[in-house]
């Protein structure tokens, strides 16, 4: 009888084949749990284990591994987008570029939420701001409970905070990930945001990485092949993907994205492995590493199964 693993993964266009069950595991069983959005998994795995096969974020997966959960990531990356558009800012705020957001407010959901991490680190790296004199007001609960006594003392929690409100009344200066704000005068922080995006990849061979996927790690070591075997499955689903984009024909919005961002990585928008994502998974790292996420450099082949770093 197949092995059951209680699974819980967002169908994207690249996983729709493992949902529908045309992709198939000799041995196991996926359990689908629908969770929507996805996001809400993410604790839930975190705080109580309750899948054994789990879609996380990057940073919560690595902010979970920093305070020693028992499950390990697949180097599949199953979202990925660029960062430069959801940072905001209001008008009225007095700030003329990005450097001007030192020693003012900006609201992030939470402090280790994955666009968040990528945007400081565009900040930081591409537009010199100094990411410790601005307080950081966050709105929810970090996935990784711990954490939250572990914040940087200019990290402020306030419940519940509505980001738009704040914004629009300049309580806060600018946001991150805030969506839409009903106000003439909160406008993106970086004009050109896709054109800016294009050339930071192009400069820097950073295609970011916002999904990955883990694994119970009691499972996986009771079964040494079942890392790799799940990570051959998630390949396969995308397969079908690239051939549904080989073959042109009408495609659904997500497709369409993934699609038109090839015009800036080049033919494959979804990567997996670690050689051919390392420069994002060594800047996310470094990234979570300066903003006082993680209490140590780690290198890409520590945070990935064994018997997965060398596949593609």
């Amino acid at each position: 009888m197949p092995m059951s693993l209680k699974t819980a993964v967002a169908t994207y266009p690249h996983t729709q084949g493992l949902k529908d069950g045309r992709v198939t595991i000799p041995g196991l069983q996926l359990e689908h749990v629908e969770v929507s959005p996805i996001t809400g998994a993410f604790r839930r795995m975190c705080r109580s284990l309750e899948f054994d096969v789990c879609e996380m974020a990057i940073t919560t997966y690595l902010t979970a591994r920093a305070f020693g959960k028992p499950f390990t990531a697949l180097p599949v990356f199953v979202m990925r987008q660029f960062h430069h558009a959801p940072i905001v800012y209001n008008l009225k705020a007095g700030v003329a570029s990005p450097k001007d957001l030192e020693g003012k407010r900006v609201g992030v959901r939470a402090y280790t939420v994955t666009t968040g991490v990528w945007a400081r680190g565009i900040l930081a790296t591409e537009y010199g701001v100094d990411l410790s004199r601005i307080t950081w007001v966050v709105n929810d609960e970090e996935h990784v409970q711990e954490y939250q006594k572990a914040y940087p003392p200019n990290v402020v929690y306030q419940a519940g905070a509505n980001f738009g409100q704040m914004l629009a009344s300049g309580e806060l200066a600018a946001a991150i990930g805030a969506g839409k704000v009903d106000s003439p005068d909160v406008r993106p922080l970086i004009a050109n945001a896709a054109e800016a995006e294009a050339s930071w990849y192009l400069r820097r061979g950073i295609y970011p990485i916002n999904h990955t996927v883990v694994v119970k790690d009691s499972l996986m070591e009771a079964d040494t092949t079942l890392a790799p075997r799940l990570f051959r499955a998630f390949k396969d689903a995308k397969e079908l993907f690239m051939a549904q984009l080989a073959a042109g024909g009408e495609l659904s919005p997500d497709a369409r994205t993934l699609a038109d961002r090839r015009r800036i990585v080049g033919d494959d928008p979804l990567p997996n492995g670690v050689g051919l994502n390392r420069a994002a998974l060594e800047a996310v790292i470094r990234f979570a590493h300066d903003q006082k996420i993680l209490p140590r450099l780690v290198k890409p082949e520590e945070i990935f199964a064994a018997g997965t770093l060398d596949l593609e």
